[in-house]
């Protein structure tokens, strides 16, 4: 039966309709357009761009800065879009019709930055250090998602547990004067909310998006509240010390690479470390069959002896700790102090990383990546003098969540019983 079900899915992930064929052609072509005649003739011949390829401040991993013809560029990039859209038309692309896709949005963005630079200089370097960062909380929010929705039990309180991470850590490490202990009480913050949210929702059997819901509303409250009541007047429980960059030794070195991956700090490597270890721990141990069988068939899961309760409660708990986790990069990894409502949605994007992700650690890793670069344009075009008024740039994540969402991931399904409560018979 798991043998069949296996096939089905997957002749209908590889099957692209007639229609679905016809409108990537026709999407890709208009992009090839937007290229040639929004980008290219609105700039000079002679225009040319400069990207600075080395982010401020870093003395390692330096690489000699890219200037080019701006017109050139866009032509290049016009033409091998183009060329993608009319092949997709004529004969499509089949199983490579996303990785297409893929590759002409690359060429759209590729040449908005080319259009925004041009008789300019940006620092692309910087803006691909900075877009890692902002897809850290992002990425790590997916995760917490995919721990506490793989048990079965959806987490809607992301946000609220991130939200009271960064006050707690932010408050911890100012009067300790220690940031390593403002992480811990940032995640200690966290996994008590996500206690209350499993106890609820498991033990009480309530609707798991009210729970997670009033969790939300719950920490932006409380968290408003002690700002406004005791940290704006005094500054010393607001001033925490921050994670600094740590360069690894050789890796450091690399251009590009290196002062964006392996220059930079605590959060970065933890994200990454966490990655592998959900990676291997979901799909190629007993613990993580465990977990997945739980929230796909709990019954099933039952009847073969795995505790489903204790089981979706480790996974709620774990959930918590990695959204505390991204919760205190804000205070003690980017920010250095603690400001009501910081997380500005990143809880809520994280769940739509994870739903992109299709509820894996490498696919909401992709996805946070996304959501990040698009975050770290709208910030760097507007300190660039960007054509765009920067209202509109800072719209630019959710705008592309909202795209991703609607064109991209409409059909997916998550874990079978997930968002169900079980009652042992």
């Amino acid at each position: 039966m798991t043998t069949n079900t296996q096939i089905i899915v997957h002749k209908q992930l590889a099957e692209i309709t007639p229609t679905r064929k016809l409108a990537m052609g026709v999407i890709e072509i208009l992009t090839a357009a937007i290229i040639f005649f929004v980008f290219s003739r609105s700039i000079t011949s002679d225009a040319m761009t400069k990207f600075v390829m080395t982010p401020g401040g870093i003395t390692v991993g330096t690489m000699a800065d890219w200037v080019f013809n701006s017109s050139t560029a866009l032509y290049i990039l016009a033409g091998i879009t183009l060329l993608i859209g009319l092949y997709q038309l004529i004969k499509g692309f089949g199983k490579l019709t996303n990785l297409m896709v893929a590759i002409a949005f690359f060429c759209l963005i590729f040449g908005f930055l080319i259009w925004q630079a041009s008789s300019k200089s940006l620092n692309l370097g910087g803006m691909l250090s900075s877009a890692v960062l902002l897809a850290v909380p992002i990425t790590l929010a997916a995760f917490s998602g995919i721990l506490a929705e793989r048990s079965g039990v959806v987490n809607i309180a992301i946000e609220g547990m991130m939200l009271m991470s960064c006050m707690v850590a932010a408050i911890v490490a100012s009067a300790t004067q220690n940031a390593w202990f403002g992480l811990l009480g940032g995640i200690f913050s966290a996994v008590v909310l996500a206690l209350i949210h499993a106890f609820l929702s498991i033990r009480y059997k309530i609707n798991q998006v009210i729970s997670g819901t009033v969790i939300n509303i719950f920490s932006a409250g409380l968290t408003s509240f002690i700002s406004q009541r005791f940290l704006q007047k005094n500054e010393a429980l607001n001033s925490p010390p921050m994670f600094t960059r740590v360069p690894i030794p050789g890796l450091a070195n690399i251009p590009i690479l290196g002062p964006t991956l392996f220059n930079t700090n605590l959060f970065v490597y933890i994200l990454f470390a966490l990655l592998i270890i959900l990676q291997v721990a979901l799909f190629q141990t007993r613990w993580g069959l465990r977990l997945r069988s739980v929230g796909e068939h709990p019954k099933a899961a039952d009847t073969l002896g795995i505790n489903v309760i204790r089981t979706r409660y480790m996974g709620v708990l774990l959930s918590g700790a990695v959204a505390g986790i991204a919760g205190a990069f804000f205070t003690l990894g980017s920010v250095g102090r603690f400001d009501e409502g910081m997380t500005a949605g990143k809880g809520f994007i994280g769940i739509a990383a994870m739903i992109f992700g299709k509820w894996t650690p490498l696919g909401s890793l992709g996805a946070g990546m996304l959501f990040g670069f698009a975050d770290a344009i709208g910030s760097k075009l507007s300190l660039l003098g960007s054509k765009i008024p920067p209202q509109f740039m800072a719209m630019a994540p959710y705008v592309i969540t909202m795209v991703v969402l609607a064109g991209f991931i409409g059909r997916s399904s998550g874990p079978a019983a997930s968002g169900e409560p079980y009652t042992k018979e």
